[in-house]
């Protein structure tokens, strides 16, 4: 089996109301309206922003990641205005041995509670299971992150138990709840979505 590499290709996903894409120089100004508001980074590893350029300085990065396939990160753009949302991607992927990812994602306050991050993650997870052909994907949510956690549940995510102090951040150790959804498990589900929408 040949081991997936996007070579910085960031792929375009398509869902009903949402189109995941390459974030551009352009988007600076939404992200950093996304990313400075309290509300959305208040469990995010991400240090503060004080302006424009760092959402610009930070979509650079996230898009070399890609090119040293060390992360894939996509932004939400609503279809139908085109304006972008958040973002969503995976912060890394293991090819061999493991096969195996984590994801981070991270919505503007306006559109939570509208069902466009389960749209989001289920494109995310499609590309994960059937292109970069992983077996497991992981999600490292915050204890305090109650909405993260009732997100992934309701996707059918299995909480495998806390893992203590496993980031460090600007304000110390951190402890994470560890999510985890298997392949198998993705298809079981897929099967069960499809049933009821038929």
């Amino acid at each position: 089996m040949c081991a997936y590499a996007c070579k910085g290709h960031i792929p375009l996903l398509e869902s009903p109301r949402l189109r995941l894409r390459r974030m551009e120089s352009r988007d600076a100004a939404t992200m950093f309206a996304c990313w400075s508001d309290p509300e959305v980074h208040r469990y995010m590893n991400l240090s503060g922003m004080s302006g424009r350029e760092d959402a610009e300085d930070m979509i650079g990065l996230l898009n070399e990641l890609a090119k040293t396939e060390d992360a894939l990160r996509w932004g939400i753009e609503l279809k139908d205005n085109g304006k972008l949302i958040g973002s969503c991607g995976f912060n890394y992927w293991q090819t061999e041995g493991a096969y195996k990812a984590e994801i981070g994602y991270e919505l503007a306050k306006p559109y939570w509670r509208q069902g466009y991050m389960t749209e989001a993650l289920r494109l995310v997870l499609s590309f994960g299971y059937g292109t970069i052909r992983l077996n497991r994907i992981e999600a490292l949510v915050d204890p305090r992150n109650t909405g993260s956690q009732a997100l992934l549940s309701s996707m059918g995510w299995t909480q495998e138990g806390l893992l203590r102090q496993v980031q460090h951040t600007s304000t110390g150790f951190k402890d994470m709840l560890m999510y985890s959804l298997l392949h198998e498990e993705w298809l079981r589900l897929e099967v069960q979505r499809n049933a009821v929408s038929v």
